[in-house]
């Protein structure tokens, strides 16, 4: 089989880059290893509500939020908001829609069908894969291939571009029924008994549903996320033991890349979207706005390279807006993050004291690792002790 475009993985990046480069005329396929798109969750889910709206997700499929509760061992706050700004997501639904969309564009959809072989012909026209699938063992031609198989980065390790992640989260969680949850807000607890190089986190559904979960940082700690979460669960800790009867529904386990960005995205005959290139904010380990953005830019550039046989000059475009968007913003997120990990509990007692000062606006872009030398200025501007401005430089460093 023929195509022009072959896409390796069905998660938000690889669909939307499905659907984008249909809609700009390449003949495209699409390989998902799970049996259904959204199968295995691997994410918590928590997004933004506006870029979330401009990707035409309908509102049925997520749960808006506008508090955000940050608690440390011996200190609490919430930052209540006058509107939603933030949203968790329901995965599976918003996967399906995801598909849905790109089915309809005329994308070719294959479900629990694993690629296991890859040749990029160097000079383009005949890139070949081999996939396992439902329907026998097959070999796809393409004049592209997109690598959207995840933090696996599984086609662009094996043809040598890229090595393995050394830093990255994972991130393990149970769904859960509870009495009683206060849906409009996010958790998030820090410190050494909910986890020793991350956070542990709440994030509501609806009203009796919620995800409870626990991030921990390689190499930084060597805990067993699933441990820790039990343990959590078990002693119900702060804020647990306020939500009445907990029952796990489901138990969600990913991996997410905490590195930054790839230093190359695009080669000839290839191109690397969503975790696979790193695109993922590592504050908070959240990814899928940047796959959704960037899986509908690989698609509208990738189907335009195809008439200069997918070189990696005519893809270039890609490489370019994906750092000039992403890479400072992701950089200053990771001095944070550094930061962050290295912070006893008397020392996060005193950091959510620099986060009680922060207005809702400037706690969202600050969490969002959505930096400006503007914004950042205008911080520091604003909050005048010593300990902010330490942390705020951190920050402005990496615009230098």
């Amino acid at each position: 089989m023929k195509y022009d475009i072959a896409i390796v993985g069905g998660g938000p990046a690889g669909l939307s880059a499905a659907y984008s480069a249909s809609k700009n005329g390449a003949k495209t396929i699409l390989f998902e290893k799970d049996p259904s798109f959204g199968h295995n969750v691997r994410t918590s889910g928590v997004s933004w509500i506006k870029e979330i709206e401009k990707f035409g997700i309908p509102k049925e499929y997520y749960n808006p939020v506008k508090n955000f509760s940050f608690i440390s061992p011996n200190n609490e706050i919430t930052i209540r908001g006058s509107g939603y700004n933030a949203c968790v997501l329901d995965i599976k639904k918003t996967y399906q829609f995801l598909a849905m969309k790109s089915a309809k564009e005329g994308s070719k959809l294959f479900v629990k069908s694993n690629v296991f072989d890859a040749k990029i012909d160097k000079k383009g026209k005949n890139n070949s894969l081999k996939i396992s699938t439902p329907q026998g063992v097959l070999e796809v031609d393409s004049t592209l291939v997109i690598d959207a198989s995840g933090f696996s980065s599984f086609i662009s390790r094996k043809l040598g571009y890229v090595p393995n992640w050394h830093r990255y989260g994972i991130g393990v969680e149970y769904e859960c029924y509870c009495d009683n949850i206060e849906q409009e807000t996010l958790y998030l607890m820090v410190g050494q008994r909910y986890s020793e190089a991350g956070y542990a986190w709440i994030f509501p559904l609806s009203d009796n549903r919620v995800r409870i979960g626990v991030g921990i940082g390689r190499p930084e700690s060597n805990a067993d996320p699933i441990a820790k979460l039990n343990n959590i669960i078990d002693k119900k800790l702060y804020p647990l033991n306020t939500l009445g009867n907990i029952q796990p529904l489901e138990i969600h386990y990913g991996l997410i890349p905490n590195e930054g960005l790839r230093e190359h995205c695009v080669f000839n005959g290839l191109m690397m979207i969503g975790d696979t290139a790193g695109q993922a904010n590592p504050l908070v380990l959240e990814g899928i706005r940047f796959a959704i953005e960037f899986g509908l830019l690989a698609g509208e550039i990738g189907s335009k390279s195809i008439k200069f046989n997918s070189t990696a000059e005519s893809l270039k475009d890609y490489e370019y807006y994906s750092k000039k968007t992403l890479e400072r913003k992701i950089l200053s997120a990771l001095k944070v993050q550094s930061r962050w990990l290295s912070l006893s509990d008397s020392q996060w007692d005193k950091e959510i004291d620099i986060i009680k000062e922060l207005s809702i606006d400037e706690f969202l872009d600050f969490i969002k690792a959505d930096f400006s030398n503007y914004k950042m200025m205008k911080l520091a501007l604003n909050h005048p002790k010593m300990i902010a401005r330490q942390l705020f430089s951190l920050v402005q460093d990496s615009f230098k």
